[in-house]
């Protein structure tokens, strides 16, 4: 007789399962530059910000964020793709000399 031991799995969406639907979502919405940090728990839901970053140099900040459903993964809300793309033009507008600098 095989003994089998049955256990309880959690269902939620861990934070890097979070981190990685937001990106997804990112590829297929915004430039290669923007993407998902660090999911944060908040009000029983995943809080993930976006961030603009470049190779050489890191991020260069937060350009808006998503709330994410715990249980199904879901997106429940983003910052607007057009505010995104205007807070990366200003961040990038803002390091410029850095970001040409890592290409010389």
């Amino acid at each position: 007789m095989i003994n089998i031991k049955t256990y309880t799995v959690n269902s939620r969406v861990t934070a890097l399962q979070a981190q990685a639907l937001a990106n997804d979502f990112l590829s297929n919405s915004l430039p290669d530059r923007f993407t998902a940090n660090l999911a944060e728990w908040i009000d029983d839901k995943w809080r993930i910000s976006i961030i603009l970053t470049y190779p050489h140099i890191g991020s260069l900040g937060e350009v808006g964020e998503l709330r994410m459903d715990a249980e199904t993964g879901t997106i429940l809300s983003h910052t607007p793709l057009d505010r995104i793309k205007q807070i990366g033009l200003e961040l990038y507008t803002a390091n410029q000399d850095a970001i040409e600098s890592t290409f010389l």
